[in-house]
């Protein structure tokens, strides 16, 4: 609720705007019935001035009711939009600044899902407010107007309105739990979609296409069953919608009909009570919907709290480093500037572990330049130290823009930056090239050609120490071993690390620093430590000779 608080804050001229027409659209409308009221008084009295008064107050009410519901729902649409995308920008935000942080601590579908639904219900919970606290004004205005007119058929309005209320609110705590436990469900099932898709020509290979589409069927079983009892909640709150507001017409109608035979009541009365009756279906309903879309919007806002609140694993400082060695003390690997060095680790996982350090990924102690990594400002060490792996995502849009990410580099930088990946057929197959469009994820291309263009959009983005961590592996030999000669050319005198266990291109690193239990075992020339360590020869090797 704080969430939706804070969003009604930063919105509020447009809201109290948008409440302003809102009150004037309901009011107008609940003086209609009593002027309609007035003019059939007038028609039964034959006082033909009196009608041409009543007559001309009923269009000017109209007048006003049609200017004052058309900005109602130009403002309504606004701060549905302001609220929705205000929340997209500050998850957008937030993500940027968790970066790795974010997978660790969330699932793909719960983020997915603040885009997919919650930003709807956010929206909608801000829509909802023009319209409920106008209804609450329509009802008031219509119930001081029978009180007027007739002290009990008043008193049944007032009373009647909140026993309907109170009557509903039963109703929206068992639906809040539900649509909590819906929306989990949903977040989990778009986790394992994006998981299937992702994996879906591993899968294939594997033969396990069936087992995980057998699985994702189950779950999203488990999803409809869960949207089914969602919905009896809400069949029940629609038809308590129709049915309170209908007894208490029923009422109204029929107490006002015995006053008009009476003599209580005139005719016109008689009228303007059952119009009244009638007209306040359609505040009631407001109201219940606006319970229904805040309660939503309470569970939507949880989850995008959920996201707000997780801290980044890692923070820098203010401090400043000219460049230089960079050294991992937990590991022992120095990487000196300027030079091609590699890390060949006998458990992979070692080497990405000593790169999520030496990049500032997770938490470690590492030096550079003689400074502590952790005591610059995170900003200006994502622009001085790129660690790119396999997990790097391909993005939809013009392939020049995906390889350029930073929009400076010129054509020849790219282009330079493409031979040494070995991607220009690559570019040159498409219809395009370079202007060619990438679709979501890159899937048009093969594991191979993907591995390439990350290589090469890495080597566009020049950083002053580029980590690599495994930039061959999908690739054939041929293409390994030129992507190799050319990779030391092409960061010649800038500071490069590449953790990987392909005789290939350690052949080609000036340096090779070998790791067993994430330790320093051996350093050297890549030749050298196959005469030297059995266990380095093992582990790039294979076990061949």
């Amino acid at each position: 609720m704080r969430y939706l608080l804070w969003t009604a804050r930063n919105q509020a001229g447009a809201l109290a705007m948008g409440i302003g027409f809102a009150t004037l659209w309901w009011f107008a409308q609940a003086l209609m019935p009593h002027v309609l009221g007035r003019g059939i008084d007038a028609v039964e009295g034959k006082d033909s001035s009196a009608l041409a008064t009543w007559s001309a107050v009923l269009f000017g009410l109209g007048l006003v009711q049609a200017y004052a519901g058309i900005m109602r729902h130009r403002l309504a649409v606004y701060n549905w939009l302001a609220a929705a995308y205000r929340t997209v920008q500050v998850t957008t935000r937030q993500a940027t600044r968790l970066g790795a942080t974010l997978p660790k601590r969330l699932s793909t579908g719960e983020v997915v899902s603040v885009g997919n639904s919650d930003i709807a219900h956010i929206g909608n919970s801000m829509d909802i407010l023009l319209r409920g606290t106008g209804s609450v004004v329509a009802i008031i205005t219509v119930t001081v107007i029978m009180i007027s007119t007739s002290l009990e058929l008043g008193l049944i309005v007032l009373i009647g309105v909140p026993l309907m209320a109170v009557a509903v609110g039963p109703l929206l705590k068992p639906l809040h739990k539900r649509q909590q436990a819906h929306r989990e469900l949903q977040g989990e099932l778009s986790t394992r979609a994006a998981d299937i898709v992702s994996g879906l020509r591993v899968l294939r290979g594997i033969g396990g296409e069936q087992v995980f589409a057998e699985r994702y069927r189950e779950e999203s079983q488990r999803v409809r069953h869960a949207g089914v009892r969602v919905a009896r909640v809400e069949s029940m709150l629609e038809g308590a919608q129709i049915l309170l507001p209908g007894v208490l017409i029923a009422i109204v109608t029929g107490i006002g009909a015995s006053f008009a035979i009476g003599g209580q009541i005139r005719t016109g009365q008689l009228v303007e009570f059952y119009v009244y009756a009638v007209f306040l279906i359609g505040p009631m309903r407001t109201l219940t919907e606006a319970a229904d879309k805040l309660t939503k919007g309470h569970v939507a806002a949880r989850r995008v709290v959920r996201i707000l609140a997780i801290e980044p694993e890692v923070s820098g400082g203010e401090e400043s480093s000219q460049g230089g060695l960079l050294h991992d003390v937990k590991s022992g690997v120095t990487v000196q500037p300027g030079t091609l060095t590699a890390i060949a680790a006998g458990t992979p996982e070692d080497a990405i572990e000593i790169a999520d350090r030496l990049g500032r990924y997770t938490d470690g102690e590492v030096s550079f330049g003689g400074a502590d990594l952790g005591s610059l400002p995170l900003r200006e060490v994502r622009s001085r130290v790129l660690v790119a792996d396999n997990n790097a995502r391909l993005f939809a849009g013009r392939l020049r823009d995906e390889l350029d990410v930073r929009g400076d580099a010129t054509p020849e930088a790219i282009e330079r930056a493409l031979h040494a990946a070995c991607a220009e057929d690559i570019v040159q197959a498409l219809p395009d090239g370079l202007d060619g469009h990438v679709a979501e994820a890159g899937r048009e291309f093969s594991g191979g050609q993907q591995q390439r263009l990350r290589l090469a959009r890495a080597l566009v983005t020049d950083p002053e120490v580029l980590i690599l961590v495994e930039p061959t592996s999908a690739v054939d030999a041929h293409s390994e071993a030129r992507i190799a000669d050319r990779l030391a050319k092409a960061r010649a005198g800038r500071t490069t690390l590449v953790c990987t266990t392909s005789p290939l291109v350690l052949d080609r690193t000036e340096h090779v620093i070998y790791v067993e239990s994430g330790r320093v075992v051996a350093e050297g020339a890549h030749r050298e430590l196959l005469a030297t360590e059995p266990a380095y020869a093992a582990t790039v090797t294979r076990g061949e000779d």
